[in-house]
This record gives structure tokens, C-alpha cells and sequence, in this order.
């Protein structure tokens, strides 16, 4: 069985399409490399990300049948969507005023266990599939070294006529 786990926060003080692009340096990316590149991101989203990753992590391991190596665990999906704009007024020439909105953004962070890799043991007594020799090419040749050599042939044949007037 598959562990998936997600963690939110909202109301983050952010647009949601300045989290999306740090969030898209760490999908699918296992959480460890994830939370590494969010420590070294110059963004100010980047802490709260973190944030929200370590609480899915958390999550996963707190769920019913997990299975301990949180080294397993690999962010699956992360998405930031829009939230509630908080509209401001700024005064502006002429006694006008300018609306400014204060964006907010909802960080959702899916982590998901990467399944345990099954080793097939290939039967080469079974495989008789005929293979060519190691060095050696296959006989006829291309299309495209007969055509080459047509061309040079036809070249070396129209130089040899001009040097001979």
C-alpha cells in the first residue's frame, strides 16, 4: 500500500503565481533534495513552502502503515491557488485614488511513498534472438554512402574536364 499524505496553508501572503514558480522547483523531487533546494531558494515564498512540506512529511509519517524510511517519500504534486485579494486604497495625483490589491495564495504540498523496486530475474537460456558480431558491420551499406559516393565520383569527373581545357 501507497502512503500519500498533503499539507495546506492559507492565506499565505503571496500571489499565487510567485509560489507557483519556486513550487516548480521541487515537484516531484524526493522531499530530502526538495527541502535542500528550498533552503537555498532566494525567494521569500521559499520558507513557508518548507514549512508546509514538513508538516506533509509529518503527516505521512503519522499515517496507519507507513513504513519508516522517510527516504522514500517524494513530492508528488504541489500546487499554489489563488486566494481572497485584500483591496486597499493608494492615494494618487490629483486627488484620485488607486486600488491596490494585496494578493493571498493557498500552498497545498502532496508527498507520496515511492514504491519498493521488484527485481525480474531475465531468463538468457530463453533469448536465442540472433545478434551480430561485436565490430562488424552489416553488409550492402546505406543509401546515403552510395549517394556520397555518386556525388564525388560526378565532382571529380567535372573538375577533371575543366582542368583539361
Amino acid at each position: 500500500m501507497i502512503i500519500q499524505a498533503q499539507a495546506t496553508a492559507r492565506y499565505v501572503r503571496t500571489s499565487a503565481q510567485k509560489a507557483g514558480l519556486v513550487l516548480d522547483l521541487i515537484r516531484g523531487k524526493d522531499v530530502n533534495r526538495a527541502l535542500a533546494t528550498l533552503k537555498f531558494t532566494r525567494k521569500g515564498i521559499a520558507e513557508d513552502i518548507s514549512k508546509v512540506l514538513r508538516s506533509a512529511i509529518a503527516n505521512a509519517t503519522n499515517k496507519e502503515g507507513f513504513s519508516g524510511d522517510v527516504d522514500r517519500l517524494f513530492v508528488s504534486a504541489c500546487y499554489a491557488n489563488q486566494g481572497p485579494s485584500a483591496k486597499r486604497v493608494r492615494p494618487a495625483p490629483m486627488g484620485r485614488a488607486f486600488r491596490v490589491l494585496k494578493r493571498t495564495a493557498h500552498l497545498t504540498v502532496h508527498v507520496s511513498e515511492r514504491p519498493e523496486k521488484v527485481v525480474t530475474v531475465a531468463a538468457d537460456a530463453t533469448d536465442k534472438r540472433p545478434r551480430r558480431p561485436q565490430g562488424k558491420k552489416p553488409e550492402g551499406g546505406s543509401q546515403k554512402s552510395e549517394v556520397r559516393s555518386r556525388k564525388t565520383a560526378a565532382g571529380s569527373r567535372k573538375s577533371a574536364t575543366k582542368a583539361k581545357e
